[in-house]
C-alpha cells in the first residue's frame, strides 16, 4: 500500500489528513478573497468569526454534499440549509452549485435558488436574489459566470446566464442574459457599458456607482 493511503473494505480511498488539508486550504482561500473585497476587516479571524457570508457559504458547502448523496439525504440537507438561514439570514437551495471564492458582502436577505450556478471569484451584496419565474422542475434559476458582482437587492429572475466579469447594479431586475464585461443597471436591466472590466473603477465596489 503506498505512503499515507487508506484501505476501506478492500478499495483504496483519500486519506483523512489529506482532506482535512484541503479543506483547511479552502477556508483559507475563501478568508483571503472576503478580506480583499471588504475594508472594514483586517484580519482572518475577524473575518471568520464575524461574517455571516462566509458562514452561510461553508455550512452550504456541506449541505450540497448531502444533496448530491440523493434519497434521504435531502431532508438533512434543507434541514441545514433552513438552520443556515435563521443562523445568518442568507438562504441558499442546498442543490445550487457555487464556485471557490464566493462571497456576500453584510449578508442579510440573500437568496439562491435550487438550480442556481454561480462561478469562481463572485460577490454579492445583500438582498440579491437569484430565483425562478416557472414551478416546472427544470433549469429555472440564473447561471452566474466568473469573476461578476451583483449590487445590493438586483434581482436575477430566471435561467438567465450572465457573463464573466459582468456587474449588476443595485436593485437591477434581471429578466434577459447579460454579456460577459458588461454592466446592466435598470429595471428592466440594460446594458449600460461593454468596457473591459479593467476599465472600470473598482470591479469589487457595488455596481450602484454606474446608475
Amino acid at each position: 500500500m503506498a505512503h499515507g493511503a487508506l484501505l476501506t473494505n478492500g478499495h483504496r480511498s483519500k486519506p483523512v489528513t489529506q482532506t482535512v488539508r484541503a479543506a483547511v486550504a479552502s477556508i483559507r482561500e475563501d478568508l483571503d478573497a472576503a478580506l480583499d473585497r471588504d475594508p472594514a476587516t483586517t484580519s482572518r479571524l475577524e473575518m471568520a468569526l464575524a461574517s455571516p457570508g462566509l458562514h452561510a457559504i461553508w455550512v452550504h458547502r456541506f449541505a450540497h454534499v448531502m444533496w448530491r448523496r440523493g434519497g434521504r439525504w435531502r431532508l438533512p440537507a434543507r434541514l441545514v440549509s433552513q438552520a443556515a438561514r435563521t443562523a445568518t439570514g442568507v438562504e441558499i437551495h442546498p442543490g445550487a452549485r457555487i464556485g471557490k471564492r464566493f462571497f456576500i458582502d453584510h449578508g442579510m436577505g440573500v437568496v439562491i435558488g435550487e438550480t442556481a450556478e454561480v462561478g469562481d471569484d463572485v460577490m454579492l451584496y445583500h438582498g440579491v436574489t437569484l430565483g425562478g419565474r416557472s414551478l416546472d422542475r427544470i433549469k429555472r434559476h440564473p447561471t452566474v459566470g466568473n469573476k461578476v458582482t451583483i449590487g445590493a437587492g438586483a434581482r436575477l429572475l430566471g435561467p438567465v446566464t450572465v457573463g464573466d466579469e459582468a456587474q449588476i447594479g443595485a436593485n437591477a431586475v434581471v429578466v434577459s442574459d447579460v454579456p460577459s464585461y458588461s454592466v446592466a443597471v435598470g429595471v428592466p436591466a440594460k446594458v449600460r457599458s461593454s468596457k473591459p472590466i479593467a476599465a472600470q473603477p473598482d470591479p469589487y465596489a457595488d455596481p450602484a456607482l454606474f446608475i
